[in-house]
């Protein structure tokens, strides 16, 4: 006779889920600082992260898509920031 094994369950999330899903971290936005981008699509703000080892800390993010100050950013990652626009261009890259 033939025994049956129990079949491992698999997990409901997928791998890339669990990566976006680890440490996750909030920010404030602070400051617009201005747009970037090839159209000008990217805006670069200036937030403050609420939580985790870096709490307390100013940094320049770049942000796809609509955003307001006071608006919250859940970030993946805390070490690395966004480099400065060197000019006050409102379309373009960094010129």
């Amino acid at each position: 006779m033939k025994q049956n094994k129990p079949k491992q369950q698999q997990s409901k999330s997928s791998k890339g889920s669990q990566k976006i899903l680890g440490e996750v971290v909030p920010a404030i936005v602070e400051e617009l600082i201005g747009r970037t981008g090839f159209r000008g699509e990217i805006t670069q703000v200036k937030c403050t992260v609420q939580e985790g080892k870096d709490k307390g800390r100013s940094m320049r993010r770049n942000v796809k898509g609509p955003i307001r100050v006071g608006d919250f950013l859940i970030l993946r990652e805390t070490e690395i920031e966004a480099r400065r626009i060197k000019s006050k261009v409102t379309k373009g890259a960094y010129t």
